[in-house]
């Protein structure tokens, strides 16, 4: 029951009028990146799978439907044995993706295929902002370690959970969220907070109890009091005379405010001239990409950085525009085993709201030179791309100009994850997605996509065919911006 109430009055619509058998085809798929960035990690099909296993309506929802008193009997005993018998497919989770793709394609009969919408677009639209928010955050650090610190700040309890789960698949290292370790195995970490300073008569006394409780994970907060007046040299002190006698290293100090650079610098120097030289510094306090990359210009002395607030929430771009859309509805006057469907489109007066028709392929054309990306392309479910041959295209900003591909590889992004309501993908370990990003990164995605100002266009082609119907379909219809 968690979706748009206008999903149960069309369902119903369509129970009404006889179109329950009736299959359709809907897309989800998303119209501009967060951040005005070249890419977007999916994420959250994991999500979308459990969903749509346990989708039911249980006795007390038919009666809080019947209590509306506008809903037919027949309908309300419908969902009564409701089941989802159609197919899904999807990009594997980590796929770099691009506007105007498909990330998920339902085919199924029409009420099936409405009535998930809501929770389809829940699934992907937040993970797949908070996985790429936390990429790009990554990508600022390099080398240096990032921790999700979200929680707290999270929109509500399922939030925090995904969210760290989301950002594991960005390329975080580790959460503060001891149920995302738990429930999906990302490594949940934890040190101290203010208040374990505050509560000891001193803070040479609190850092030495916690290093005597754990000795090989002794990171200390230096900035409850003073950070280079007291902090720092009683962290010291406690790495020279608790530490050492154990035969144990002080692993890192953490700041939490302040100039960051600045303190760094001088925490740095500090703690070389004391032979703690692999001791590491921590920083936290409204970190993001364009904070990290300020601090690398600016020379800071930063091993590992805490990210909160401004990752779990996608602080700078907090909306992923994701859109469920119908592409095509069941000819039910074709013959034969094989179903037909009618191309359908939304027309706009704003552009960019214009849907692709029908159902469809989603191809990425890569370089068998470079193995990079080189263009999406969006065909007719029915046709095929011979990388070897010649491929004429159309790139509709430019539908004037002849364009072919020729020599590349030819790869179907979606894969199979329902058919005829059964499962038939097996998901993959939440490290494997994470590693399947970083694959694509390092050897799939040009350099030029991943920068931060003015990224690259990844270019999205359509056949000859899909544009021919695409423009008929137009050329037929009448303006209607809803």
């Amino acid at each position: 029951m968690l979706m748009d109430f206008y999903e149960l009055t069309m369902a119903n619509g369509y129970f009404v009028k006889g179109f329950k058998d009736t299959w359709a085809v809907f897309d989800m798929f998303y119209r501009k990146n967060p951040d005005n960035g070249g890419y977007v990690i999916a994420a959250g099909l994991e999500q979308l799978i459990e969903y749509v296993q346990n989708m039911n309506f249980t006795d007390d929802d038919i009666k809080y439907l019947e209590s509306k008193k506008i809903f037919d009997p027949g309908f309300l005993e419908y969902l009564r044995n409701f089941k989802f018998t159609g197919t899904i497919e999807a990009v594997p989770e980590g796929t770099i993706v691009y506007p105007n793709t498909p990330l998920v394609t339902v085919t199924a009969p029409v009420i099936e295929a409405q009535l998930m919408e809501t929770m389809l677009l829940i699934c992907i639209n937040f993970q797949s902002l908070i996985a790429t928010k936390a990429s790009r955050i990554c990508r600022a650090a390099g080398n240096n370690v990032i921790m999700e610190f979200g929680a707290r700040r999270a929109q509500g309890p399922d939030a925090a959970i995904y969210g760290a789960r989301a950002c594991y698949i960005g390329g975080v290292n580790a959460t503060a969220t001891a149920l995302a370790d738990i429930n999906y195995g990302v490594p949940a970490i934890g040190t101290m907070a203010h208040s374990w300073i505050q509560f000891f008569p001193s803070e040479y006394e609190s850092f030495k109890a916690y290093a005597e409780v754990f000795p090989d994970a002794c990171t200390l907060l230096i900035d409850t009091y003073d950070i280079l007046n007291s902090g720092l040299p009683n962290a010291i002190k406690v790495a020279h005379e608790v530490l050492e006698p154990m035969g144990k290293r002080l692993k890192g100090v953490r700041i939490d405010s302040g100039d960051l650079a600045y303190f760094s610098k001088k925490i740095r120097k500090r703690l070389d001239e004391e032979g703690l030289e692999d001791c590491n510094i921590v920083v936290s306090n409204s970190v993001d990409e364009y904070l990290i990359d300020s601090l690398n210009k600016q020379g800071a002395r930063i091993n590992s950085y805490g990210v909160g607030e401004r990752m779990i929430t996608s602080k700078s771009d907090p909306v992923f525009g994701g859109v469920y859309k119908l592409a095509a509805v069941e000819d039910v006057t074709a013959d034969g085993d094989v179903k037909k469907f009618i191309p359908k489109i939304k027309i706009s007066e704003n552009v960019e709201k214009i849907t692709n028709p029908g159902k469809k392929k989603l191809w990425r054309i890569y370089s068998k030179e470079t193995g990079y990306g080189l263009a999406d392309m969006l065909t007719l479910d029915y046709e095929e791309i011979d990388g070897d041959g010649v491929t004429p295209f159309i790139d509709e900003t430019k539908p004037w100009k002849k364009m072919k591909f020729k020599n590349v590889i030819a790869k179907p992004l979606q894969v199979k994850i329902f058919d005829k309501g059964e499962l038939v993908y097996k998901l993959p370990e939440l490290k494997d997605i994470r590693e399947f990003v970083k694959f694509q990164l390092q050897n799939t995605v040009w350099q030029e996509e991943q920068r931060f100002a003015n990224p690259h266009t990844h270019y999205l082609d359509l056949s000859l065919e899909l544009y021919k119907v695409k423009t008929e379909l137009l050329s037929q219809g009448s303006f209607n911006d809803n």
